[in-house]
């Protein structure tokens, strides 16, 4: 497919990585298929994050644009915003609705879990099971042994002179945790979106 110039995106600059709304709405580039058979490119960016039938009318007033008569297929060739997210050519714009206002609203970490858990899934407990976006889970995981009083509980335990030789093994703790199936995470924004899946 080709690869068309982005137009007419009025987003603010991109986010910074640690920052959970988005710069932007996702957008799709959804091109006429009776033109691009024929040897042209007609298309447009339309912002994705709005209910199905704005979508649909968008499409439906690029296609009246077109050179071919009574053109009226379309596919999607391109689009932005939905990482990690695949769009297919032919999705279902109640899916990439669904999906891009989700996104417009709860910022990029609902795309990182309808990647891992699905679309569905991810409607229903998002709120729930995000946690936060971290540069590594080694990082979220320290914070979480500190809120839960366990590097006070070894100083109290132990005695002053023993300390400097008693650690939290923080790593072993963080690789376990993922390893049990508790904690999920997907990498994007120089980071880590984290997801605590006992909380569905």
């Amino acid at each position: 497919m080709n690869d068309p110039e982005h137009a007419n995106q009025n987003g603010e600059d991109r986010p910074g990585p640690f920052e959970q709304e988005p710069s932007e709405a996702p957008l799709i580039w959804v091109a006429s298929l009776s033109d691009y058979n024929d040897g042209r490119l007609v298309g447009q960016w339309i912002n994705a994050a709005r209910s199905e039938n704005e979508i649909a009318t968008d499409i439906s007033t690029m296609l009246a644009t077109s050179a071919a008569t009574g053109a009226e297929e379309w596919a999607i060739f391109d689009y932005e915003g939905f990482s990690p997210l695949r769009i297919a050519e032919y999705e279902s714009l109640e899916r990439v609705s669904a999906v891009a206002r989700n996104i417009a609203d709860k910022g990029p970490a609902f795309a990182h879990l309808a990647s891992l858990v699905g679309l569905e899934e991810a409607l229903v407990y998002f709120d729930d099971v995000y946690v936060g976006h971290r540069r590594t889970f080694d990082e979220y995981v320290e914070e979480l042994v500190e809120d839960l009083g366990y590097t006070d509980a070894i100083g109290n335990a132990i005695p002053e002179y023993l300390q400097p030789y008693v650690t939290f093994d923080t790593d072993q703790f963080a690789y376990d945790l993922e390893l049990s199936g508790q904690y999920v995470t997907s990498e994007g924004d120089r980071g880590v979106y984290i997801f605590d899946m006992d909380r569905r």
